[in-house]
């Protein structure tokens, strides 16, 4: 009983109601940038989009929206984060995406959105369904289309989690907006804060996940993950985070830097930034970050070929 409820508390997804409001977060950040995160989801949803689908590997039919700027951009593929919505937590990532004249693909989650399933599995499945989007693009647009994946929160793990797949040579590029460093260190530090005795209610944790969610909570970390990438990483963290703690970024980036002292990663963080808004904190550095890894991620692109 007690892996049941640890699974419908952390797990679970009821189906959402179509045309339900989107909740924006709370916190004294976000209600003092409200104005700010509202016009930027208005602007979004006021650009024309494509609906289209995929199915996963274990047979759910996810939904995205692409977003065309011109005919032979790279193509940026976007994750929202837990519990989260795509229009809300990419409303500035996908302007910034676009300005650098990018085509965008915005992605509804599993068991998010307009998206199949009814299990968030922190990262874990969702990898599978970054690959699975890489590829549709592949297909539609030529193996030779540049593309980059991004992600904010759980997004930002998913990508980073992809980087052990193996995601065909024209994904130039991956960027994570405030990652947890695993599943298991999020929950662990969630628990912690709601002053559980979370060590003892863990196994029931990934039990639950196992018996009604049917994955591994185990299965994947991304400090780990992250050192099998081949290809630039840039990992942004707001430093007042908290919810996923700037040390879970450090760590991944510390594990990368250990494994592959040459390999091309980018950390940059934000003082003062909650999570998710680094953004909003500074738009114009912020920019700049992107930028600059765009034109490393570009940069390797052409020598590799």
């Amino acid at each position: 009983m007690l892996a049941y409820y640890c699974y419908r508390r952390i797990f679970y997804a009821a189906p959402e109601k179509k045309g339900s409001p989107v909740k924006l977060p709370v916190g004294e950040q976000y209600e003092s940038r409200s104005d700010e995160m509202l016009a930027l989801m208005d602007e979004l949803s006021a650009i024309p989009f494509e609906q289209v689908y995929i199915t996963s590997h274990d047979g759910l039919k996810l939904t995205g929206r692409y977003y065309h700027v011109k005919d032979g951009a790279p193509v940026h593929i976007e994750f929202h984060g837990y519990r989260g919505y795509a229009c809300r937590d990419f409303c500035g990532g996908n302007k910034l995406a676009r300005e650098k004249g990018a085509n965008t693909l915005l992605v509804d989650q599993r068991a998010h959105g307009n998206s199949e399933g009814n299990t968030i599995s922190m990262g874990i499945n969702e990898r599978f369904d970054c690959l699975s989007w890489v590829r549709y693009i592949c297909r539609r647009f030529g193996n030779d289309t540049p593309i980059i994946i991004s992600g904010v929160s759980m997004g930002a793990t998913t990508v980073l989690m992809s980087a052990e797949l193996d995601l065909p040579e024209n994904v130039i590029g991956i960027i994570a907006d405030c990652p947890y460093s695993s599943p298991k260190d999020i929950i662990l530090k969630v628990g912690h804060d709601m002053k559980l005795p979370i060590k003892l209610l863990y196994p029931f944790i990934k039990l639950g996940a196992k018996l009604y969610g049917h994955f591994d909570l185990e299965a994947a970390d991304a400090a780990e993950a992250v050192c099998h990438a081949k290809i630039p990483v840039l990992i942004i963290h707001g430093e007042d985070d908290k919810f996923v703690p700037c040390s879970m970024s450090k760590k991944i980036y510390e594990a990368f830097k250990a494994s592959n002292p040459d390999g091309d990663i980018i950390f940059e963080t934000f003082p003062g930034a909650d999570h998710g808004i680094s953004f909003l904190t500074d738009e114009y550095r912020y920019g700049k970050i992107i930028d600059h890894a765009l034109a490393l991620m570009e940069e390797r692109s052409k020598r590799h070929d």
